[in-house]
């Protein structure tokens, strides 16, 4: 009776931290959220040209893409927890740097470091959810933590709706943000610690490259095609003749379909298994795809949106779900921060990939992208299996 007493309450201690980094992650991803078009706006404000606009845009996802290898290094050196903490507070540091220097090229440097910051956030909450949650339950647990963070995310945007842009309302909102962030993962800090020191060795991109290329090629189409579509969507539409009230809505589809849609995915990945789900995603997001300009005038294109959101992204979840099934401790993390590089990778690449041939051919240009993109990982995919069949016989 006290066995079972006590594997009760370890596991009930183990589901608050899990409620906890979720929590903590969905009030990180509010102010990231928030962060973009705050950035955007106040540029406006300044006479800043799109240029110059989306050169300070790029700034994030290049502070994330550099400091992507440094992760697992970084948690062996300082420890999990204390790095988590510690970027959340440079977090909240650089949201007060924005509201005081009123400069456009210091926020150049400040987006930079955001982007430095929030990478270890990303890449420990995945991992922590990964060794947090049992395996049996895995693909819903990551299923909701991924609709949580997107829900978090979302909600940035509604934020600056409510609070404006003037004075120190925004920045006050981002600080709150990661401030709460530190606060709740230093609250459940004692279940987040240990796989830093499991002896292991910190592996390199290339050695995790070699252990499991299909998976980070799932993460790199997921994050090209996420992100061409979201950029996209709107050029495409337009291309059609849609009004641009429309447009913003084709967007808003796409988000929905993703936050709404990531647990049940997450269920199928525990009954089927996330390579067979990486598939399955890869080839709904395709259809979807080729349905895009036979139904972008009809009514039913909003359900095509929606499914499209959920599976797109889902590549991501699912790869997520194997990658947590298949390695363990500092592999795990070493893993997620691969994950992290190939998503800002396939984020810098796909919308000016898809861009350019849109310019090219016009609007067909964007599906013609996501189904070559998810073709290539099917292919891929499939041809890894095979080796590995091969393998073991």
């Amino acid at each position: 009776m006290v066995a079972t007493g006590s594997s009760e309450g370890e596991a009930g201690t183990q589901w608050a931290a899990l409620a906890g980094v979720t929590a903590a992650l969905a009030m990180f991803g509010a102010a990231q959220g928030l962060s973009s078009p705050l950035f955007t706006l106040l540029m406006q404000k300044q006479g800043m040209s799109p240029g110059l606009i989306g050169l300070s845009a790029a700034m994030m996802p290049l502070g994330l893409i550099l400091s992507a290898s440094f992760v697992p290094a970084a948690v062996r050196l300082v420890g999990a927890r204390n790095l988590a903490v510690g970027c959340s507070l440079v977090g909240a540091l650089c949201f007060l740097g924005i509201g005081y220097l009123q400069n456009w090229v210091a926020w150049y440097a400040i987006r930079f470091i955001i982007g430095v910051v929030i990478n270890p956030l990303y890449i420990l909450g995945e991992v922590w959810a990964l060794s947090l949650a049992p395996p049996s339950r895995r693909g819903r647990v990551m299923g909701v933590f991924n609709t949580l963070m997107g829900a978090g995310y979302a909600a940035g945007p509604f934020t600056l709706t409510l609070v404006g842009t003037s004075g120190w309302g925004p920045f006050s909102v981002g600080v709150g943000g990661f401030v709460l962030c530190a606060i709740i993962l230093r609250l459940v800090s004692s279940k987040l610690a240990g796989f830093e020191d499991d002896g292991q060795p910190a592996g390199s991109f290339i050695g995790f490259a070699r252990l499991a290329p299909a998976l980070l090629l799932a993460v790199l189409v997921s994050a090209a095609v996420q992100q061409s579509t979201y950029a996209l969507v709107p050029v495409f539409g337009a291309g059609y003749g849609l009004p641009e009230a429309v447009l913003a809505a084709l967007v808003m589809a796409l988000s929905l379909g993703n936050i709404l849609l990531q647990i049940p995915l997450g269920l199928l990945a525990e009954r089927f298994g996330g390579r067979p789900m990486i598939l399955a995603c890869a080839m709904a997001t395709a259809a979807c795809a080729i349905l895009l300009p036979l139904l972008i005038l009809t009514p039913l294109i909003w359900g095509v949106l929606l499914v499209m959101g959920a599976v797109g992204y889902g590549v991501y979840t699912m790869a997520l779900v194997e990658l947590g099934s298949r390695f363990k401790g500092t592999l795990l993390v070493t893993g997620n921060a691969a994950f992290a590089l190939l998503w800002g990778v396939g984020g810098i690449v796909g919308p000016p990939g898809a861009g350019l041939l849109m310019q090219g051919i016009g609007p067909l240009g964007l599906p013609v992208v996501i189904i070559g993109l998810d073709a290539l990982l099917v292919i891929f995919a499939l041809y890894r299996a095979s080796v590995r069949r091969s393998g073991q016989a």
